[in-house]
């Protein structure tokens, strides 16, 4: 067995990665930029390096991930040779044929994408195992029952929590998933077409109609987003106080006061003050009042028809999945509820989400929702207490060998859980053919 693991959560805003350890944690877990930007000078920034950048203005982002599904390998492999074979990284992996990979992706990845994965992995990257699996899937190899009761985690390896609803909003998309006796049930998955990037894009546009021109800074906006926004438990009664209440009195109207590239200052929010007028009037602090903006746009993840989006909110999804699993098993789904994803820790979005859905569930039913202390990480972290478990890991991961002598296919029936054994001589049958092509391709690279 290959010495090292490395637990990929590749994510749409960031790569969540790090290398497997006895007790897995959050501190294992880098967080690296996904993405490639240029700035206003022309400089290309790949992954980690925009966090040496300075000057955001009029950054331009290229995202291999759209949509919460990997479909530019091209940009995508430059993100990870900077990420992963470069020796400063803290996640450099020295030598690939002697690690093992774990990759998460999104829920229902279409066939294709999942293809040019796979060989990527193991033709360019050629490690020597690979296990691809379903992100939202390795929540329940979280300690569940010590994160409602809110107790330590019992160290890995242990099994999978027999029942779990999982609403993973992050930043392409919203997923409902729900896992029961370890195994996902997958005609209750549930999607809503709106994450981070919608509702900054949103933000965008709302802050670019009353105040300033934002549509050419989305990392600003990004900023103004998670330092303002949050969602209402009184959506009605916030949205007439900002209608009725002046500014000075209104608690609602933050300031944000944008960064200034120039000297270095870096932007930050802060308790609404009146504009001055006359000499002593500060001229050097350019200032973002926001008002119901700061809760209209998280409030799209529960309403998604108040943009015109024909998709049922964050909640009703959860009552359509529910519906779709055996009625004695419905009281103990809404008992196991677990909250991740970025979104997760916009300010009242889990209270948002109780006080809908209490109402609307079974009288008798206890509701549980919890929320982990990293959301954004929680994945991650599934991920990482799974491939402690080396049964199942041994059942599931497919090896670089394998792959050469039976080709694809039978590699991703094993990740899926298949018997392999069934369906071996089926996939064997073509192995001289496809074998050739592989090591023809790999002996033209070399």
């Amino acid at each position: 067995m290959p010495p090292r693991t490395l637990i990929v959560d590749n994510g749409a805003y960031t790569i969540k990665t790090g290398f497997l350890k006895v007790i897995p944690s959050y501190s294992d877990c880098h967080l690296i930029p996904n993405c490639i930007a240029r700035s206003r000078d022309r400089r290309s920034l790949v992954g980690t390096q925009l966090e040496t950048c300075r000057d955001f203005g009029g950054m331009a982002f290229r995202r291999p991930v759209e949509k919460g599904y990997l479909v530019n390998w091209e940009a995508e492999k430059e993100i990870w040779d900077r990420t992963f074979l470069e020796p400063e990284s803290p996640v450099y992996v020295d030598a690939p044929s002697a690690t093992t990979l774990v990759l998460t992706e999104a829920p229902n990845a279409p066939l294709s994408l999942q293809n040019n994965t796979d060989q990527i992995v193991f033709e360019e990257y050629e490690f020597a195992e690979y296990l691809r699996y379903v992100g939202p899937a390795t929540i329940p190899w979280n300690d569940l029952p010590a994160l409602f009761s809110g107790q330590p985690p019992t160290p890995p390896p242990t099994k999978p929590a027999e029942a779990a609803l999982i609403v993973d909003t992050g930043f392409s998309h919203t997923h409902i998933y729900t896992t029961l006796l370890g195994q996902p049930w997958n005609s209750a998955t549930r999607r809503i077409d709106i994450g981070g990037k919608f509702l900054t894009n949103y933000l965008k546009e709302l802050v670019s109609l009353r105040t300033w021109n934002m549509m050419e800074e989305p990392y600003l906006i990004s900023q103004v987003k998670e330092a303002v926004c949050f969602v209402s438990t009184d959506f009605s009664g916030d949205l007439e106080r900002c209608k009725r209440l002046r500014l000075p009195q209104n608690p609602i109207v933050r300031d944000y006061v944008l960064p200034d590239y120039n000297t270095g200052k870096g932007g930050f929010a802060r308790n609404h003050i009146p504009k001055q007028r006359g000499p002593a009037a500060p001229d050097d602090e350019q200032v973002m009042v926001l008002g119901n903006e700061r809760f209209a746009v998280p409030e799209l993840l529960f309403n998604p028809a108040d943009v015109g989006l024909k998709q049922a909110g964050v909640v009703e999804c959860v009552l359509q999945a529910l519906e779709m699993v055996p009625e004695r098993m419905r009281p103990v789904l809404l008992a196991n509820i677990v909250l991740t994803g970025g979104n997760a820790n916009i300010p009242g979005f889990q209270q948002r989400f109780e006080q809908e859905l209490r109402p609307l569930a079974p009288s008798e039913a206890a509701i549980r929702v919890a929320k982990p202390h990293d959301p954004e990480k929680f994945v991650w972290l599934g991920a990482a207490r799974m491939a402690c478990d080396e049964e199942f890991m041994k059942r599931r991961k497919a090896t670089r060998k394998e792959y050469m002598e039976h080709g694809l296919l039978y590699c991703q029936k094993k990740m899926a859980g298949e018997d392999v054994r069934a369906g071996g001589e089926v996939a064997v049958k073509d192995t001289a053919t496809e074998r050739d092509r592989r090591e023809n391709r790999t002996h033209r690279r070399r």
